[in-house]
This record gives structure tokens, C-alpha cells and sequence, in this order.
């Protein structure tokens, strides 16, 4: 049964749509340039069978179609529908991440700190370079959270201070890190 299923879905993805033969005929003798395309099969990948209508008649064929370069074109379908899936995927993926940070992550920092300790915080240090410095002290005594959580909120705010400290560099010190 599922040898069955696998050959339907070969035969599927192995349509005409996946095969054809594709002839560019350049300019010949007032007759514009052209590009032919038909789904035929590989033995007959050439200008006699992909070439319809023919716009020269009689001895002028042979001479037409030796102008004309064909090519046969195989392309799996089913690895493209592949492709756009995992891209599209992983595109949403990032955007619920970015609706998280954007969303969720202050209201889930409003209440474990508290709506009034935030406020209070922005209130005393204006001029802060690490809003979130208290934070972390927070997170690590809390118990609750699961470890793994902790380190990752860790690195997060030793990176957020190492943007500062650049920052403080660049724009008030004015030295480029190197």
C-alpha cells in the first residue's frame, strides 16, 4: 500500500508542468526572434517537434531550425514546494518571535517586576545606560524560573551592556572599538 502511494506521488510530482523542451530561435532572414516551449520528452528535444508554428516553409526549415538552439529542461517540483514551505516556515517562525519580544515579553516583565517598580525605576535613572540592570538581579534570585532560563536572560543583559559600553564609546568618548 505504501509503495503504491509513493509511486502516485512521483507520477504526480513528474508533470508535465516538470518537463520541456525550450528552443531559442533567433531573427532569420525578417522572421523576428523567438523563444518555443512545449513539454515533450528528451528524444524529441528538438526543433521539427517543439517549433509550432513553423514560420518558414519547405527547404528554409533545415536552415531555421539549425539557428535554433534547444534545450531540455527537467525541474523537481516537489523540492520547490519543499523550499517555499520551510522558507515560509521559518518566516513565520520569526515574526511570532518578533511579536513575543515586541508584545508579550513587557507585559510578562510588567508582572513579575511589577508595573509600579518599572515606572519607579524609568522615574529615578533617567539617564540610565543599563535600564535593565536590576533586572537581572531579580531573575537570578527568583526560584521559580528554570535554570537554562536564567543564563539565557544573563547573556541577554551582559549583551545589552556591551552595546552600551560601544555606544558610550562611540558617541561620547568618541573612539571606534576596534
Amino acid at each position: 500500500m505504501i509503495k503504491s502511494i509513493i509511486v502516485d506521488n512521483t507520477h504526480v510530482m513528474a508533470n508535465s508542468e516538470d518537463v520541456r523542451c525550450k528552443c531559442i530561435c533567433p531573427p532569420y532572414r525578417g522572421i523576428e526572434g523567438h523563444i518555443y516551449k512545449q513539454n515533450v520528452s528528451l528524444k524529441d528535444c528538438n526543433c521539427l517537434h517543439v517549433v509550432e508554428p513553423m514560420p518558414v516553409d519547405g527547404k528554409d526549415v533545415e536552415a531555421y531550425c539549425l539557428r535554433c538552439e534547444c534545450k531540455y529542461e527537467e525541474r523537481s517540483s516537489g523540492t520547490i514546494k519543499f523550499t517555499i514551505i520551510m522558507y515560509l516556515s521559518i518566516l513565520g517562525l520569526l515574526l511570532l518571535y518578533m511579536v513575543y519580544l515586541t508584545l508579550l515579553e513587557p507585559m510578562l516583565k510588567r508582572r513579575l517586576f511589577g508595573h509600579s517598580q518599572l515606572i519607579q525605576s524609568d522615574d529615578d535613572v533617567v539617564g540610565d545606560q543599563q535600564p535593565f540592570a536590576n533586572a537581572h538581579n531579580v531573575l537570578s534570585r527568583s526560584h521559580s524560573r528554570p535554570n537554562m532560563l536564567n543564563k539565557v536572560e544573563h547573556a541577554q543583559q551582559r549583551w545589552r551592556r556591551q552595546v552600551q559600553e560601544q555606544r558610550k564609546s562611540v558617541f561620547d568618548r568618541h573612539v571606534v572599538l576596534s
